[in-house]
Formats: structure tokens, C-alpha cells, sequence
């Protein structure tokens, strides 16, 4: 067997020993494991210190739509921190086509979305062409929306409680609306019904105005409205409020009980809006998206501006943001099961 590579002298020996090709061939690939860390891990590093070096795509929904404005916001928030163009690009439709868009994307920061809550909870109701758990990195919460429980006046009830005890004594005699089925309104009607142990029927619309409009009319009982169309007629009188549906008292409605403190505990139905990149896309770019947007929505005024438009600026870490959209889909997905919706 020929002779391969030669070893420094033995100690004492003032020989040199041949190394077996075997030896040789262990030597060369361990050297060559380390040598290809090395250069991951250097890669890594160039990667997050030169990320951005041109312009960055945030995919949303159609001009106008709340995610539309959410992501205008945070591209004209961000730019400057990156150093780079920020650009928006809408796409017609608010379901999946944004969505599909990203999930294919090159993982590089690039490519990013901004989506509501339709992202976890539409794979909960249809089959989709994407796992919203295995195809995106959380990159950061942005905006909160909570609704309002509110009811028509004629109703004889103040509370959430008396809500609750008269839908009990009469079972199914009381009516709620909502948008299309699946939709927000819908499901925050449907984790109620399921949390307070109550029967009450939903009654569809074909969106979220004309279904605040049936309460106004008197056509049902109560609906869960956005904040935006509901205070007016809450301050007028013409709506009663009994609970607003985030966690935590919201400053959109200050004064009004949260539903779980009013009477539901456990009871939390937001609509969520965030950051997503592509799965795959590096922990330091992810890192620095999510550092510029979360200074961005800190800031008093871009707290503000969210506010007046009647949504909570959030900012959260990807881990934070992860753990929420698990949480949902879990919360969601056995009241979803439960109710026997599905959409084909």
C-alpha cells in the first residue's frame, strides 16, 4: 500500500513514521468538518452584519385593508434604522394569496409578510396549500384589535353575567350576528357561547357593518362589533356595551370591563397582526427586523397613530409571538371542532 503522508519525527526515534491512509483520510475529513463550521458560522455572522444591503418587499393584503396600513406604517417606520428602501406591495386578495406568496419566498429577508390573524385561523376551518407553524418565522406581533360585546337596548340585561343568566333561562331564544362564517365576529361569538357555557344562534351577514347594523335595527340581540363602528352608537345610547374582548382593559374603551373579568374568565378573542418571514430565514436577520419594528411600535406615536384608528400597538419578541399564534390555534381549534364548522 503506497504511502500517503508522513508524521513529524517520534520522540526519540529521529525517524519519520508513514501515516496510514486511513489516518490520513480521518485527519483530512475532521479538518474539513471544522474548516465548513468555520465558514456556516462566519457566513452566519456576515449575513446579519450586512442584512440589508438593498430593499425590502413587505407582501400584505389589498390597499386600504388594516393590514395594508399596518404594513405602510411599519416600512416607513423601519427604512430608516435599515438603512434601505422599504417597499409594500399589495396583493388583491386578504386570504391566502399574500400568504402563498411568502411561504415560497427565498428565506433571505427580503421577502416579508404582514397578516392578520387569518393566517393560523383559516387552516383551522379549509385545507391550505401552507402550515402557518412550519412555512414562517414570527418575526413580531404589530397591532391588537379587540371587539366590543355589545347589545341592543331593549335587552333587560347591564353585565356580561345578566347576559349570560338570561341566554341560560331561555336557551337558544337568543340571536347574535356576524360577518361571513369563519370570520372574527363569528368565532369570538362562538369561544363566548363555549367559555360561558350558553346557547345562543348566530345569525350570518355579509360583513361586519351589516351585522352591527342588525343590532341597531333590532333584528338580534347582540353582536361582538369592532371598536370603530360600535363607540358612536355605544355613546349615543342606541348600543349598549357590556365588554370589550381583550385580556387587559383597552385604552380604545376606557372604563369597559374586559369580558373574562366581567364574568367569562379565560375569555381573550383579539384580531392579531404581524411580521412573518419565510421559514429558513436567518436567526440575525429575523433578529434585526424585529428590533426595528419593535422600537417603532414603542414609540408614543405610533402608539397614538394606531389608536386613532382604532387599534393597539403591540411589539413583541419572535419566541412571544410564536407561543401566541400556538396558543390561538389551540384556544381556537377546539371551539372551532366543537361548533362542527367547516368551510369547503
Amino acid at each position: 500500500m503506497p504511502a500517503t503522508g508522513y508524521q513529524s519525527n517520534a520522540e526519540g526515534s529521529g525517524k519519520k513514521r508513514l501515516l496510514s491512509p486511513a489516518c490520513v483520510l480521518m485527519t483530512g475529513t475532521v479538518v474539513g468538518i471544522f474548516l465548513t463550521g468555520t465558514m456556516m458560522f462566519g457566513a452566519n455572522i456576515v449575513h446579519g452584519q450586512t442584512y440589508p444591503d438593498r430593499a425590502i418587499r413587505i407582501i400584505t393584503g389589498p390597499p386600504g385593508s388594516d393590514n395594508d396600513i399596518a404594513a405602510r406604517t411599519i416600512a416607513q417606520g423601519i427604512s430608516g434604522p435599515l438603512d434601505q428602501p422599504v417597499i409594500v406591495d399589495n396583493r388583491a386578495s386578504t386570504g391566502v394569496v399574500p400568504i402563498e406568496a411568502v411561504a415560497k419566498a427565498r428565506p433571505d429577508g427580503y421577502t416579508v409578510l404582514v397578516i392578520g390573524s387569518s393566517l393560523w385561523t383559516i387552516p383551522l376551518i379549509q385545507k391550505t396549500s401552507y402550515d402557518p407553524v412550519k412555512d414562517f418565522l414570527p418575526v413580531s406581533l404589530l397591532t391588537s384589535t379587540p371587539s366590543v360585546l355589545v347589545v341592543h337596548p331593549s335587552l333587560p340585561v347591564k353585565s356580561v353575567k345578566e347576559l349570560i343568566a338570561l341566554a341560560k333561562a331561555k336557551a337558544g331564544a337568543l340571536n347574535y350576528s356576524s360577518g361571513v362564517a369563519g370570520g372574527f365576529s363569528h368565532l369570538a361569538a362562538e369561544l363566548f357561547k363555549s367559555l360561558a357555557g350558553v346557547n345562543i344562534v348566530q345569525i350570518a351577514y355579509k360583513g361586519s357593518a351589516q351585522s352591527v347594523i342588525a343590532v341597531l335595527g333590532g333584528e338580534v340581540e347582540l353582536t361582538f362589533g369592532s371598536v370603530v363602528p360600535v363607540a358612536p352608537n355605544v355613546k349615543s345610547g342606541k348600543l349598549r356595551a357590556l365588554g370589550i374582548t381583550s385580556a387587559e382593559p383597552s385604552a380604545l374603551l376606557p372604563g369597559l370591563p374586559t369580558i373574562a373579568a366581567a364574568g367569562v374568565p379565560g375569555y381573550e378573542a383579539v384580531v392579531s397582526n404581524g411580521l412573518l418571514a419565510p421559514a429558513g430565514t436567518p436567526a440575525a436577520i429575523v433578529n434585526r427586523l424585529n428590533q426595528a419594528t419593535v422600537r417603532l411600535l414603542k414609540s408614543t406615536e405610533t402608539k397614538e397613530m394606531f389608536l386613532r384608528s382604532g387599534v393597539e400597538a403591540v411589539g413583541s419578541s419572535p419566541e412571544q409571538f410564536a407561543l401566541a399564534i400556538k396558543a390561538e390555534m389551540a384556544r381556537l381549534g377546539k371551539v372551532i371542532k366543537g361548533s362542527g364548522l367547516k368551510i369547503e
